[in-house]
């Protein structure tokens, strides 16, 4: 006779047993949706439908394994073929997958981008348009994916080192939306090929000095597109590269983990013990995803069976992940053929209604559009007269396209009404110019906003607070003020974080935390590596989870290490998620004139063209580098504030309300009032200027000295043209190249606010040489501007 307790057991082994069979069913059911989805994508890339496709076939069971163990508030910071990661966390379903492969720009269909970035690019909202952070922790969530090969990385270090910082840091632990007392991880997925590059190796190496709750899954599948291994990794083999990062007893490093890429089972269970010891000791681990295998090549621009041979086309065959799935399913006895037969016909049926049903909602609206194109541009037949033939092809055209695009509707109109422009008066015309016009506001506005975030996340909504000063202020050095603001600002805002080369024992090399770590700890105010591109993505991860990092840059020259990740993530963040990400980093750095080739930098034309969606702050002075950081921390956009590495020590007034008052971004300041000349600059060259004017004074000429205070944003009203209505002559100086930051300014005013109309003489830019700063004082003289130069300028103009 069973006893009762053993006839429980049973009836519970039984039902653990149906609820194993259960998740290994929808498991291989997901597998072959995800292959199916790839299938199906690159016939519509072939067919014509969509332009391009990039797919994870091949990683759908090593995929599935890892989602198993991701939990809300865990962030993935992957790579384009992770589609099966999305579906397996509930990212995105298939029918997102196609919609975003069409490139629909509604939001409401491809929620990841709305049609701006290609297939498998997935993000999460991170802020909502008031300004506050989401529930984080209750959310599966992605930084927003890009295409350049390991740009995830730095990033990911970043999103792991929250979760340290939530853990140790007492001034967040009430932050319970943001982090679950620091127990969350960073999934990183990458490439084989992708390892080769420096982005990788230097997040690795941080990771293990900083022990972070980092997982980092490389999908081996023996190939850089058609570059085999052995010519991508030493000794053909990632995980043996790394050996000698393997975490020991009382080293730092991380773990190392080798699994097949194929082997289901296996998988699992390494994964679950290896990410939970993640999450609960916060070692970072390599997970080494070998004998992945690619069915369909490295993408549709081409065939893998140019460059596999036979042989490894037919192992490839033998160990698809899906492959050796089926077979695993049916030798434990967890489910008969005719079962495994229904799930992958189910799969095709999923996969082809969810490729259905995205295709209709992106082609419906353009058909309409066709129709109402074809309503407004009929009537223009009538008083078409010679052109009426051309007409009537238009019309054609675009009626019999079985797959219109909006593109072919705006240029069948165009291509209308540039032949009519004898007619424009006629109704049927004028009509069809209104259609037009509006249509194409409203598709431009799909494709080109969202480049900076707009109502409370906007820096330029931050309300306007003057500096205020006591009856007798204190005067002190430069690096004072800095040191006094960040003091009061750590103690008021509990989620500012600043780090970077020297910042913290030593407080800055300019002293600008000298004994604040001390004062605020070594969490708050840390030094890091030599290692720009990852104290940048230190900063990227941090702030997408929710705090407010301040991440240095030791010398504006150096930024160059740094500058892809602040180029292809941050900058373009918020325009390629239309707007559901926001990364509001900090990059504080100096630079302009001091001594030598690396470390008088002021490369501003590289920057402003590269940053692009970021602000890019030209404080002349401490006192004004202060207000612009209180500006950005009330807002959530990314910005970076070049500080004068001459300005140190230059004596300042300290405001009295040092930690409130605000600058405006975008807002020229006039220095002096003047009637003959503007002069237009920022940074160390306003002292230049400002001497120069001195004697240009005393020669009898009138200038007005303008410091547009950021370049990003530039003049937003429009103050420097007014100024120059009065003036009639402008100068533009800086101490870029010739062609930079000047060049930019010149082609700001003169073109985009309409200055030409107002010169009596040609505007001047007055920049450094063309090549990198000489060393010492001398070689500051001949290599920048100084003020003989400016004064001779402008003397020439009031002579012209």
């Amino acid at each position: 006779m069973i006893e009762n307790n053993e006839l429980a057991m049973n009836i519970e082994s039984r039902l653990s047993f149906e609820e194993f069979r259960k998740e290994v069913l929808n498991d291989y059911r997901l597998a072959c949706v995800s292959r199916e989805v790839s299938l199906l994508a690159r016939k519509e890339v072939l067919t014509g439908k969509a332009k391009f496709g990039i797919f994870g076939d091949g990683k759908e069971v090593a995929q599935i394994a890892m989602s198993k163990y991701f939990q809300p508030g865990d962030f993935r910071s992957g790579y384009y073929r992770d589609q099966t990661v999305a579906f397996a966390t509930g990212i995105a379903t298939p029918e997102q997958f196609f919609s975003q492969l069409y490139a629909d720009p509604d939001v409401n269909h491809d929620p990841f981008s709305g049609g701006r970035q290609m297939n498998s690019h997935f993000a999460t909202p991170n802020i909502d348009k008031e300004g506050n952070m989401l529930p984080l922790v209750e959310m599966k969530n992605s930084a927003a994916d890009m295409a350049p090969t390991a740009g995830q990385m730095p990033r990911a270090l970043g999103l792991a080192l929250a979760s340290k910082l939530f853990r140790k840091v007492e001034e967040l632990q009430d932050m319970k939306h943001l982090s679950n007392g620091g127990n969350e991880i960073a999934f990183a997925t990458i490439g084989d090929a992708s390892t080769s590059e420096g982005h990788f190796w230097e997040t690795m190496n941080a990771a293990g000095v900083l022990q972070v709750p980092l997982a980092v899954f490389v999908w081996d599948d023996g190939y850089g597109i058609s570059v085999p291994r052995k010519y991508q990794t030493t000794k053909n083999s990632i995980s043996a590269a790394l050996e000698g990062f393997r975490k020991a007893n009382g080293t730092n490093g991380f773990d190392i983990y080798n699994i097949k890429g194929w082997d289901y089972a296996g998988m699992c269970e390494v994964l679950e013990s290896a990410i939970r010891k993640i999450r609960e000791t916060h070692v970072p681990a390599l997970f080494h995803v070998e004998e992945i295998t690619q069915p369909q090549g490295h993408s549709t621009s081409g065939s893998h069976e140019r460059y596999k041979s036979k042989e490894r086309l037919a192992w490839e065959k033998e160990f698809d992940c899906n492959v050796k799935m089926r077979s695993w399913i049916l030798e434990n006895a967890l489910a008969d053929e005719a079962t495994l037969t229904a799930i992958e016909a189910e799969a095709k049926t999923t996969a082809q209604d969810a490729r259905k049903s995205a295709w209709e909602k992106y082609i419906t609206p353009i058909k309409a559009d066709v129709q109402q194109f074809i309503a407004t541009a009929t009537p223009v037949l009538a008083i078409a007269g010679s052109k009426a033939e051309f007409v009537q092809k238009a019309i054609h055209e675009v009626q019999t396209n079985r797959e219109p695009q909006r593109r072919d509707i705006l240029k069948a109109a165009a291509a209308i009404l540039v032949r009519l422009k004898a007619q424009k008066n006629e109704a049927a015309v004028q009509q069809l110019q209104a259609y037009y016009d509006t249509y194409f506001q409203q598709e431009k506005e799909n494709y080109t906003s969202g480049l900076h975030a707009s109502g409370a996340n906007s820096a330029l909504n931050v309300p306007v607070i003057p500096a205020q000063y006591g009856d007798e202020p204190t005067v002190i050095n430069g690096y004072e003020v800095l040191n006094k603001y960040f003091d009061q600002l750590f103690t008021n805002n509990p989620r500012v974080f600043a780090f970077g080369e020297d910042v913290g024992k030593i407080g800055d090399v300019n002293q600008g935390f000298a004994g604040l770590q001390q004062k605020h700890g070594g969490f708050r105010i840390a030094d890091t590596g030599i290692r720009e591109l990852t104290i940048m993505g230190q900063g990227i991860g941090m702030a997408l989870r929710g705090l407010r990092p301040i991440a240095e840059i030791q010398y504006l020259d150096y930024l160059l290490y740094g500058l892809q990740p602040l180029s292809d993530d941050v900058a373009s963040l918020q325009y390629r998620t239309k707007g559901a990400m926001y990364c509001p980093l900090i990059v504080r750095t100096r630079g302009h004139r001091l001594e030598g080739i690396w470390h008088s930098g002021s490369p501003m034309g590289m920057i402003i063209n590269s940053l692009r969606g970021m602000y890019v702050c030209v404080p002349r002075n401490m006192v004004q580098a202060a207000g612009m950081y209180n500006t950005l921390l009330q807002a959530n956009e990314p910005a970076i504030v070049i500080e004068s590495l001459n300005g140190y020590r230059l004596k300042e007034k300290l405001p009295v309300n040092l930690d409130a008052y605000t600058v405006p971004l975008g807002i020229p300041e006039i220095l002096k009032q003047g009637d003959d000349v503007t002069i237009v600059t920022y940074g160390s060259m306003t002292r230049i200027v400002e001497e120069a004017v001195s004697t240009l004074e005393e020669l009898g000429v009138s200038c007005e000295v303008i410091d547009v205070q950021t370049l990003l944003p530039f003049d937003i009203n429009h103050l420097i043209v007014e100024s120059l209505k009065k003036t009639n002559r402008i100068l533009f100086a800086d101490e870029d190249v010739p062609g930079g930051g000047t060049a930019y300014m010149f082609q700001q005013v003169m073109e985009e606010q309409g200055g030409y109309r107002w010169l009596d003489v040609a505007p001047r830019t007055l920049s450094a040489q063309a090549h990198r700063p000489a060393y010492g004082s001398d070689g500051d003289y001949f290599s920048k501007p100084n003020a003989e130069d400016v004064i001779k300028i402008v003397m020439e103009m009031m002579e012209e």
